[in-house]
């Protein structure tokens, strides 16, 4: 069965090739996340000031796959340069909301 993400749970879609992979910013996530990146409201601040570092960015968004489908961080990070910042964003802004919002 395939999965959509549900923005009403924080999740985005991130596309990779011919796969998609659905983000959820769970708590476990996210501390893993900040155990390798720091503070979230640090890279929040970083964000809105257009800051962030592109190992952030795969960081976050590698952190935010469910681990049973996460890809290996190089394949993310190839991934991310082959669509482009702009393109990443989106899931990034998505994850970001939930981080500032919370959420159901």
């Amino acid at each position: 069965m395939t999965r959509i993400a549900n923005p009403q749970r924080g999740e985005a879609e991130l596309r990779i090739g011919d796969k998609s992979f659905i983000l959820r910013p769970s708590f476990e996530n996210l501390v893993a996340a900040e155990e390798e990146l720091g503070s979230l409201f640090a890279l929040v601040e970083r964000a809105a000031e257009g800051g962030l570092t592109l190992r952030e960015v795969s960081s976050l968004l590698w952190h935010c796959v469910e681990s049973d489908s996460r890809p290996p961080k190089d394949v993310m990070a190839d991934a991310i340069m082959a669509m482009g910042l702009i393109k990443a964003t989106k899931p990034v802004r998505a994850i970001l909301a939930q981080v500032l919002q919370g959420g159901s």
